[in-house]
């Protein structure tokens, strides 16, 4: 790969021109986008802001520089909103190594310096609630970088809410999705939309166009029961006809953590359970095949110290949503 431009001794490469995970469509506006251009005028405007972010996108590439340094549009903020986050294959598993916060509307940062010189496999996370240009990447003349060939293996298709997005995630490979990803070492695609993702008919439409793995269906935590009445069942019904083979898991909400004292957020969390799972079992009675669902057996946890407010996960929070989730998806059949 040729380097596009060379300053301060360090040549640089596009990053695009990589392995890029996490793109489900190639007609968007831009690059580092989540949905196709058409799609702006499918959704509201809330939802095509946030799909205009490159959650849970990573760019993949080996190197044996013994630095690297990274630019990128971006603002001041968290690291998971609008930073990048940088993994390395060690030993067999993904390791972090480095992060890089954004500081100003354009950004470069060293993310390692005095490694030793030999290729390595590398996976970049970029920022999971900021709209971006252009990611470059900057290793010393002489080094190599490259992009690593792509993986044999559909993605994983995660579709819900700001949750699902990676809100109050500290860094962007702390989501549950990112976690997934690497312990299934599988491809992931995030359609998580902060105030959104609660099945509209015409999104759906949206993700029939996909060829997954699996979809996760998370989508409670904006979805009321009889929201939940009105279109999971048609949601779901769609999906299966557009993918026979494709495992579709259905989440339950998890147990807001303020609710042992609040009843409305207590009965809020209670139907929308119960209403998806009896959708569930109604398809399951009707010989729905490879349907399956995971249900609220302390998602999180029962001590509420995983959310930042009752609802959003910390980084605790994502981690222990991660180790239900994967209890269940390691059994299934894309994933042995």
């Amino acid at each position: 790969m040729k380097s596009e431009i060379q300053r301060n001794n360090l040549c640089w490469h596009d990053a695009s021109m990589l392995t890029v995970e996490g793109r489900g469509w190639r007609d968007t506006e831009v690059f580092y986008e989540r949905l196709p251009a058409r799609a702006r005028e499918i959704v509201n405007q809330r939802h095509w802001e946030h799909a205009r972010c490159p959650a849970g996108m990573t760019i993949h590439f080996s190197s044996n520089a013994p630095s690297l340094s990274v630019k990128w549009d971006g603002f001041k903020g968290q690291a998971g909103f609008s930073g990048l986050d940088l993994y390395v294959r060690h030993d067999g598993r993904w390791r972090w190594l480095a992060v890089a916060t954004a500081a100003q509307p354009l950004n470069e940062k060293e993310l390692f310096a005095g490694i030793s010189g030999e290729f390595r496999d590398y996976m970049l996370y970029l920022p999971l609630f900021h709209q971006l240009q252009h990611v470059e990447l900057g290793i010393p003349e002489g080094a190599e970088i490259k992009a690593t060939t792509p993986r044999d293996k559909k993605p994983v298709v995660f579709y819900g809410t700001s949750i699902t997005q990676g809100s109050r995630a500290s860094r962007a490979g702390m989501t549950y999705c990112a976690i997934l990803g690497r312990w299934l070492d599988h491809p992931v695609m995030n359609l998580g939309f902060s105030g959104n993702g609660n099945m509209e008919p015409r999104f759906v439409d949206l993700l029939c166009e996909l060829d997954p793995a699996a979809y996760v269906l998370d989508c409670l935590p904006n979805m009321t029961a009889p929201l939940v009445g009105e279109r999971v069942e048609p949601a779901v019904r769609k999906l299966r006809a557009a993918r026979a083979a494709a495992p579709i898991v259905l989440v339950d909400s998890m147990l807001y953590c303020d609710a042992f004292l609040k009843t409305h957020r207590k009965n809020r969390y209670l139907s929308s359970n119960r209403a998806q799972y009896a959708v569930y079992q109604k398809l399951v009675r009707e010989g729905m095949g490879n349907l399956h669902y995971i249900r609220d057996g302390d998602l999180i946890g029962a001590d509420g110290e995983a959310t930042i407010d009752g609802t959003h996960f910390t980084d605790l929070g994502y981690m222990r949503f991660s180790e239900k989730l994967f209890e269940h998806l390691k059994k299934m059949e894309p994933f042995h």
